[in-house]
Protein backbone atom coordinates (compact mmCIF):
# COMPACT_ATOMS: atom_id res chain seq x y z
CA UNK A 1 0.00 0.00 0.00
CA UNK A 2 1.20 3.22 -0.60
CA UNK A 3 0.32 6.47 1.76
CA UNK A 4 0.83 9.78 0.94
CA UNK A 5 -0.09 12.61 3.36
CA UNK A 6 0.50 16.12 3.29
CA UNK A 7 3.18 15.85 0.81
CA UNK A 8 5.61 18.89 -0.67
CA UNK A 9 7.72 19.22 -3.00
CA UNK A 10 9.30 22.15 -4.53
CA UNK A 11 12.27 23.29 -6.46
CA UNK A 12 13.97 26.79 -5.44
CA UNK A 13 10.80 29.30 -5.14
CA UNK A 14 8.84 26.77 -7.34
CA UNK A 15 5.87 24.62 -5.64
CA UNK A 16 5.92 21.49 -7.90
CA UNK A 17 3.85 19.40 -5.64
CA UNK A 18 1.09 20.78 -2.99
CA UNK A 19 -0.57 18.80 -0.25
CA UNK A 20 -0.71 15.76 -2.13
CA UNK A 21 -2.95 13.00 0.00
CA UNK A 22 -2.94 9.75 -1.69
CA UNK A 23 -3.88 6.29 -0.78
CA UNK A 24 -3.30 2.96 -3.20
CA UNK A 25 -4.13 -0.11 -2.23
CA UNK A 26 -2.80 -3.32 -3.19
CA UNK A 27 -3.64 -4.33 -6.61
CA UNK A 28 -5.24 -1.54 -7.86
CA UNK A 29 -4.36 0.03 -10.64
CA UNK A 30 -3.91 3.46 -10.54
CA UNK A 31 -4.23 6.39 -12.59
CA UNK A 32 -2.24 9.68 -12.71
CA UNK A 33 -3.30 12.32 -14.92
CA UNK A 34 -2.78 16.01 -15.69
CA UNK A 35 -1.61 18.50 -18.12
CA UNK A 36 2.13 18.87 -18.93
CA UNK A 37 3.45 20.09 -15.40
CA UNK A 38 0.97 19.43 -13.68
CA UNK A 39 3.18 17.35 -11.12
CA UNK A 40 2.83 13.74 -12.64
CA UNK A 41 6.26 12.37 -13.14
CA UNK A 42 7.21 14.35 -10.01
CA UNK A 43 5.34 12.39 -8.09
CA UNK A 44 5.87 9.05 -9.14
CA UNK A 45 9.63 9.68 -9.07
CA UNK A 46 9.21 10.29 -5.25
CA UNK A 47 7.09 7.37 -4.89
CA UNK A 48 10.12 5.51 -5.75
CA UNK A 49 12.76 7.70 -3.82
CA UNK A 50 14.24 9.27 -6.67
CA UNK A 51 13.01 12.44 -5.75
CA UNK A 52 13.27 13.66 -2.62
CA UNK A 53 10.52 15.63 -0.82
CA UNK A 54 10.52 18.64 1.40
CA UNK A 55 7.63 18.17 3.56
CA UNK A 56 4.78 15.33 4.23
CA UNK A 57 5.27 11.61 4.78
CA UNK A 58 5.38 9.30 2.01
CA UNK A 59 5.34 5.33 2.54
CA UNK A 60 5.05 2.28 0.71
CA UNK A 61 4.21 -0.52 2.78
CA UNK A 62 5.44 1.33 5.89
CA UNK A 63 8.44 2.23 4.41
CA UNK A 64 8.98 6.57 4.52
CA UNK A 65 11.64 7.46 1.90
CA UNK A 66 12.10 10.43 3.71
CA UNK A 67 13.44 8.64 6.80
CA UNK A 68 16.00 6.70 5.51
CA UNK A 69 19.43 6.41 4.38
CA UNK A 70 20.43 6.40 0.66
CA UNK A 71 21.48 2.90 0.69
CA UNK A 72 18.57 1.63 2.86
CA UNK A 73 16.38 3.12 -0.30
CA UNK A 74 18.73 1.61 -2.65
CA UNK A 75 17.36 -2.08 -1.21
CA UNK A 76 13.45 -0.15 -0.71
CA UNK A 77 13.76 0.26 -4.92
CA UNK A 78 14.04 -3.69 -5.63
CA UNK A 79 10.20 -3.53 -4.57
CA UNK A 80 9.48 -1.09 -7.31
CA UNK A 81 9.68 -1.63 -11.28
CA UNK A 82 9.57 0.64 -13.35
CA UNK A 83 8.81 1.98 -17.08
CA UNK A 84 9.27 4.42 -19.19
CA UNK A 85 8.07 5.91 -22.26
CA UNK A 86 10.92 5.23 -24.72
CA UNK A 87 11.79 1.57 -22.76
CA UNK A 88 15.73 2.78 -22.04
CA UNK A 89 17.04 -0.33 -23.17
CA UNK A 90 20.77 -0.85 -23.68
CA UNK A 91 21.16 -1.02 -27.40
CA UNK A 92 24.47 -3.54 -26.90
CA UNK A 93 22.95 -5.95 -24.85
CA UNK A 94 20.51 -8.68 -25.91
CA UNK A 95 17.00 -8.92 -25.35
CA UNK A 96 18.23 -11.52 -22.36
CA UNK A 97 20.96 -9.53 -21.19
CA UNK A 98 18.39 -6.17 -20.95
CA UNK A 99 15.89 -8.66 -18.34
CA UNK A 100 18.93 -9.93 -16.17
CA UNK A 101 20.87 -6.78 -16.01
CA UNK A 102 19.25 -5.78 -12.81
CA UNK A 103 19.72 -9.27 -11.14
CA UNK A 104 23.04 -9.00 -12.56
CA UNK A 105 23.68 -6.00 -10.17
CA UNK A 106 22.21 -7.60 -7.31
CA UNK A 107 24.67 -10.44 -8.02
CA UNK A 108 22.14 -12.84 -8.40
CA UNK A 109 23.17 -16.88 -9.17
CA UNK A 110 23.57 -17.34 -12.82
CA UNK A 111 20.98 -20.77 -12.44
CA UNK A 112 18.55 -18.18 -10.73
CA UNK A 113 18.90 -15.47 -13.53
CA UNK A 114 18.74 -18.02 -16.04
CA UNK A 115 15.91 -19.36 -15.00
CA UNK A 116 13.69 -15.93 -14.39
CA UNK A 117 14.83 -14.10 -17.49
CA UNK A 118 12.89 -16.79 -19.67
CA UNK A 119 10.15 -17.13 -17.63
CA UNK A 120 9.54 -13.26 -17.77
CA UNK A 121 9.60 -13.66 -21.63
CA UNK A 122 7.40 -16.62 -21.84
CA UNK A 123 5.05 -13.85 -19.28
CA UNK A 124 5.30 -10.90 -22.13
CA UNK A 125 5.13 -13.59 -24.76
CA UNK A 126 8.44 -12.74 -26.36
CA UNK A 127 10.40 -15.77 -25.81
CA UNK A 128 11.39 -16.04 -29.73
CA UNK A 129 13.63 -13.02 -29.53
CA UNK A 130 15.47 -13.87 -26.22
CA UNK A 131 19.04 -13.33 -28.58
CA UNK A 132 17.95 -10.51 -30.40
CA UNK A 133 19.17 -6.80 -29.34
CA UNK A 134 17.02 -3.91 -29.33
CA UNK A 135 17.07 -2.10 -32.71
CA UNK A 136 15.75 -5.27 -34.22
CA UNK A 137 12.57 -5.00 -32.53
CA UNK A 138 9.11 -3.10 -32.37
CA UNK A 139 8.49 -0.57 -30.39
CA UNK A 140 5.73 -2.59 -28.48
CA UNK A 141 8.33 -5.23 -28.13
CA UNK A 142 10.98 -2.92 -27.11
CA UNK A 143 8.18 -2.18 -24.09
CA UNK A 144 7.74 -5.74 -23.60
CA UNK A 145 11.24 -6.07 -22.99
CA UNK A 146 10.98 -3.55 -20.38
CA UNK A 147 8.21 -4.65 -18.53
CA UNK A 148 10.12 -8.13 -18.03
CA UNK A 149 12.93 -6.54 -16.80
CA UNK A 150 10.82 -3.71 -14.38
CA UNK A 151 9.71 -7.43 -13.13
CA UNK A 152 13.04 -9.52 -12.50
CA UNK A 153 13.14 -8.43 -8.97
CA UNK A 154 9.51 -9.41 -8.07
CA UNK A 155 8.42 -6.22 -7.35
CA UNK A 156 5.36 -5.43 -5.76
CA UNK A 157 4.31 -2.33 -7.29
CA UNK A 158 5.02 -1.37 -11.11
CA UNK A 159 5.68 2.38 -12.22
CA UNK A 160 4.78 3.35 -15.60
CA UNK A 161 5.15 6.74 -17.11
CA UNK A 162 4.01 7.34 -19.96
CA UNK A 163 4.40 3.79 -20.79
CA UNK A 164 2.04 3.90 -24.06
CA UNK A 165 2.56 7.11 -25.31
CA UNK A 166 5.16 6.27 -27.78
CA UNK A 167 3.10 3.42 -29.53
CA UNK A 168 0.26 3.14 -31.92
CA UNK A 169 -3.36 2.37 -30.81
CA UNK A 170 -2.86 -1.24 -31.33
CA UNK A 171 -0.22 -1.65 -29.82
CA UNK A 172 -0.94 0.34 -26.77
CA UNK A 173 -3.81 -2.21 -26.54
CA UNK A 174 -1.80 -5.18 -26.15
CA UNK A 175 0.31 -3.71 -23.83
CA UNK A 176 -2.58 -2.77 -21.90
CA UNK A 177 -3.86 -6.15 -21.60
CA UNK A 178 -0.52 -7.56 -21.11
CA UNK A 179 -0.29 -5.03 -17.74
CA UNK A 180 -3.41 -6.27 -17.10
CA UNK A 181 -3.09 -9.71 -16.60
CA UNK A 182 -0.02 -9.01 -14.87
CA UNK A 183 -1.51 -7.30 -12.57
CA UNK A 184 -4.42 -9.63 -11.75
CA UNK A 185 -1.96 -13.15 -12.37
CA UNK A 186 0.79 -11.41 -9.91
CA UNK A 187 -1.29 -9.65 -8.08
CA UNK A 188 1.17 -6.43 -8.52
CA UNK A 189 -0.30 -2.87 -7.89
CA UNK A 190 0.30 -0.41 -10.98
CA UNK A 191 0.51 3.46 -11.22
CA UNK A 192 -0.16 4.49 -14.42
CA UNK A 193 0.92 8.13 -15.39
CA UNK A 194 -1.09 9.22 -18.43
CA UNK A 195 -2.57 12.33 -20.89
CA UNK A 196 -4.52 9.54 -23.09
CA UNK A 197 -7.78 9.36 -21.11
CA UNK A 198 -9.08 6.68 -23.05
CA UNK A 199 -6.60 4.41 -21.14
CA UNK A 200 -7.73 5.98 -18.10
CA UNK A 201 -11.31 4.73 -18.69
CA UNK A 202 -10.75 1.23 -19.81
CA UNK A 203 -7.58 0.25 -17.52
CA UNK A 204 -7.96 2.16 -14.51
CA UNK A 205 -9.21 1.26 -11.19
CA UNK A 206 -8.97 4.78 -9.66
CA UNK A 207 -7.42 8.36 -11.17
CA UNK A 208 -5.84 11.15 -9.22
CA UNK A 209 -6.23 14.17 -11.34
CA UNK A 210 -3.48 16.92 -10.81
CA UNK A 211 -3.73 20.46 -11.34
CA UNK A 212 -0.39 23.11 -11.07
CA UNK A 213 0.70 20.28 -8.40
CA UNK A 214 -2.96 19.77 -6.45
CA UNK A 215 -5.22 17.06 -6.66
CA UNK A 216 -8.44 18.31 -7.86
CA UNK A 217 -10.28 15.36 -7.98
CA UNK A 218 -9.78 11.62 -7.22
CA UNK A 219 -11.67 7.90 -7.20
CA UNK A 220 -13.01 5.46 -8.62
CA UNK A 221 -12.70 5.86 -12.60
CA UNK A 222 -16.49 5.52 -13.67
CA UNK A 223 -17.63 7.65 -10.64
CA UNK A 224 -15.33 10.58 -11.75
CA UNK A 225 -16.52 10.63 -15.20
CA UNK A 226 -19.70 10.10 -14.45
CA UNK A 227 -19.82 12.72 -11.92
CA UNK A 228 -17.93 14.95 -14.47
CA UNK A 229 -15.87 17.62 -11.88
CA UNK A 230 -14.13 20.41 -13.10
CA UNK A 231 -11.25 19.46 -13.48
CA UNK A 232 -12.21 16.20 -15.95
CA UNK A 233 -13.79 18.97 -17.86
CA UNK A 234 -10.96 21.09 -18.14
CA UNK A 235 -8.87 18.01 -19.19
CA UNK A 236 -11.34 16.65 -21.53
CA UNK A 237 -11.83 20.32 -23.59
CA UNK A 238 -13.70 19.83 -26.30
CA UNK A 239 -13.77 16.24 -26.47
CA UNK A 240 -16.51 15.98 -24.10
CA UNK A 241 -18.07 19.21 -25.30
CA UNK A 242 -21.99 18.23 -26.78
CA UNK A 243 -23.81 21.03 -29.17
CA UNK A 244 -27.06 21.67 -27.80
CA UNK A 245 -30.71 22.87 -29.08
CA UNK A 246 -31.21 26.40 -28.47
CA UNK A 247 -34.70 26.46 -27.51
CA UNK A 248 -36.45 23.57 -24.91
CA UNK A 249 -34.69 22.51 -22.31
CA UNK A 250 -32.31 19.70 -22.47
CA UNK A 251 -31.91 17.09 -19.89
CA UNK A 252 -28.93 14.58 -19.40
CA UNK A 253 -29.94 11.25 -18.06
CA UNK A 254 -26.75 9.14 -16.73
CA UNK A 255 -27.04 5.44 -16.46
CA UNK A 256 -25.66 3.44 -13.99
CA UNK A 257 -24.23 -0.01 -14.81
CA UNK A 258 -27.41 -1.84 -13.28
CA UNK A 259 -29.52 0.23 -15.60
CA UNK A 260 -27.50 0.69 -18.63
CA UNK A 261 -29.48 -1.90 -20.28
CA UNK A 262 -32.78 0.01 -19.10
CA UNK A 263 -35.72 0.95 -21.39
CA UNK A 264 -35.93 3.97 -19.78
CA UNK A 265 -36.57 6.41 -22.94
CA UNK A 266 -39.48 4.16 -24.22
CA UNK A 267 -41.37 3.37 -21.18
CA UNK A 268 -41.15 6.61 -20.19
CA UNK A 269 -42.89 7.92 -24.00
CA UNK A 270 -44.99 5.08 -23.54
CA UNK A 271 -46.45 6.48 -19.51
CA UNK A 272 -45.86 9.96 -20.16
CA UNK A 273 -47.06 10.66 -23.27
CA UNK A 274 -45.16 13.43 -24.29
CA UNK A 275 -42.78 14.17 -27.07
CA UNK A 276 -39.43 14.86 -26.64
CA UNK A 277 -36.29 14.82 -29.15
CA UNK A 278 -33.28 12.49 -28.68
CA UNK A 279 -30.43 15.25 -28.43
CA UNK A 280 -27.42 12.79 -28.09
CA UNK A 281 -26.10 9.31 -26.49
CA UNK A 282 -23.36 7.47 -26.02
CA UNK A 283 -21.87 4.22 -23.89
CA UNK A 284 -18.92 3.41 -22.39
CA UNK A 285 -16.50 0.97 -20.95
CA UNK A 286 -15.05 1.88 -17.65
CA UNK A 287 -12.64 -1.18 -16.76
CA UNK A 288 -15.14 -3.83 -15.89
CA UNK A 289 -18.38 -1.37 -15.60
CA UNK A 290 -20.23 0.54 -18.27
CA UNK A 291 -21.56 3.80 -18.10
CA UNK A 292 -24.15 5.31 -20.73
CA UNK A 293 -25.08 8.73 -21.31
CA UNK A 294 -28.19 10.26 -23.16
CA UNK A 295 -29.61 14.17 -23.44
CA UNK A 296 -33.04 14.83 -24.16
CA UNK A 297 -35.18 18.26 -25.29
CA UNK A 298 -38.61 19.00 -24.15
CA UNK A 299 -40.90 21.67 -23.90
CA UNK A 300 -40.44 23.62 -20.47
CA UNK A 301 -43.64 23.25 -19.54
CA UNK A 302 -42.49 19.01 -19.18
CA UNK A 303 -39.56 19.25 -17.37
CA UNK A 304 -41.36 18.97 -13.95
CA UNK A 305 -43.09 15.66 -15.21
CA UNK A 306 -40.23 14.16 -16.74
CA UNK A 307 -38.14 14.86 -13.52
CA UNK A 308 -40.11 13.70 -11.36
CA UNK A 309 -40.65 10.04 -13.57
CA UNK A 310 -36.65 10.01 -13.69
CA UNK A 311 -36.79 10.12 -10.26
CA UNK A 312 -39.20 7.18 -9.34
CA UNK A 313 -37.37 5.01 -11.55
CA UNK A 314 -33.80 6.30 -9.35
CA UNK A 315 -32.49 7.77 -13.01
CA UNK A 316 -29.66 10.11 -12.58
CA UNK A 317 -30.71 13.93 -14.33
CA UNK A 318 -29.72 17.11 -14.85
CA UNK A 319 -30.76 20.41 -16.57
CA UNK A 320 -28.21 21.29 -19.13
CA UNK A 321 -27.69 25.34 -20.10
CA UNK A 322 -26.23 26.13 -23.09
CA UNK A 323 -23.55 28.68 -22.17
CA UNK A 324 -24.65 32.56 -23.65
Amino acid sequence: MIEIHNLQKSYGDINILKNIDLTIDDGEIYGLVGRSGAGKSTLLRCINGLEKYNFGSLKVNGFDIKEHSDEEIRHFRKNIGMIFQHFSLMERKTVYQNVALPMECWNYPKAEIDKRVKELLKIVDIEDKIHEKPRSLSGGQKQRVAIARALSLNPKILLCDEATSALDPKTTQSILLLLRKINETLGIAIVFVTHQMSIVRQFCHKVCILENGEIMAKGVVSDIFSNQPQALKNLLGEEEEEVLPSHGINIKITYSEANVNDRVLSDMAQKLDIGFSLVWAKTEQYSDRVLGWVILNVDEENVPIVGKYLDDVSARWEVLYNEQ
